[in-house]
């Protein structure tokens, strides 16, 4: 399991993910699940992945490798996409293949054994900055000004930081620290997500990362940024009223 989540903004995009990677409680391993492709000033891409590994490395594999083209005997990848909509529709692509190729059934990827999905944001010069959640079935949706943050993996536990905090109008690196508290809520919550944390922050047509970043175990900031979230939760419900229910 993995948590990994995008957030879009009016200034720019903010990608986050975990690297724990697991195969019981006794098969734990640490791999990179947030990858850049990048040529600053004509392409961006941040791709962050959940679900099986081999799958994923698979589908990675087969984006920067490319498909053969019959009809132009042209190789195509991921860095030549003309738009941030054919990247997604690539990488849909990739992943039906590896699914072809692996005898993997529609069933079987359904079942979360075979499972894998993929977020992707980025800019390409001349198009918009966009981000998009890619399923296993290869189709995709795109983040927009009502839902402005997309999550896969293990979701649950940091959405409701999101839901109630983020809009597109919030600050790049406002939305970098709710999406911080919303990772540590995670990780607090579900032994199958931890540390070391992969970042990526783009600035809308700046078209190169703004910032590239891994917070370890001896990051100070984010061991700061848990504990005075935690103080603050307490803070907070202590000042609220009590219920008033009680009969004596």
């Amino acid at each position: 399991m993995t948590y990994c989540v995008g957030i879009l903004v009016d200034d720019g995009l903010v990608m986050i993910a975990d690297t724990r990677t697991n195969a019981g409680v006794d098969n734990i391993s640490v791999f990179r699940k947030l990858h850049l492709f990048q040529k600053p000033g004509e392409y961006v891409f941040a791709l962050a992945t959940a679900g099986n590994l081999a799958v994923s490395q698979s589908v990675l594999t087969l984006i920067s490798e490319g498909f053969h083209n019959p009809d132009t005997g042209e190789t195509e990848t991921l860095v030549k996409a003309p738009s941030m909509f054919a990247a997604a529709q690539m990488i849909g692509r990739a992943i039906r293949e590896v699914h072809r190729v692996d005898g993997i059934s529609q069933e079987m990827a359904q079942s979360g054994t075979f499972d894998v999905t993929v977020l992707l944001g980025g800019q390409v010069r001349g198009g918009r900055l966009r981000l998009f959640m890619i399923y296993s079935a290869g189709n995709f949706i795109e983040a927009t000004a009502d839902t402005p943050y997309l999550q896969i993996g293990e979701h649950k536990y940091g959405k409701p930081i999101l839901d109630r905090s983020v809009t597109e109008k919030t600050g790049l690196y406002d939305a970098l620290k709710i999406g911080l508290i919303s990772m540590d809520s995670t990780i607090r919550s579900n032994l199958s997500v931890g540390l070391p944390i992969d970042l990526i922050v783009v600035r809308r047509d700046a078209i190169e990362p703004d910032l590239t970043y891994r917070i370890d175990e001896s990051e100070p900031y984010f061991h700061d940024l848990r504990e005075h979230w935690s103080a603050a939760l307490r803070e907070a419900h202590q000042s609220l009223p009590p219920p008033p229910y009680k009969t004596r």
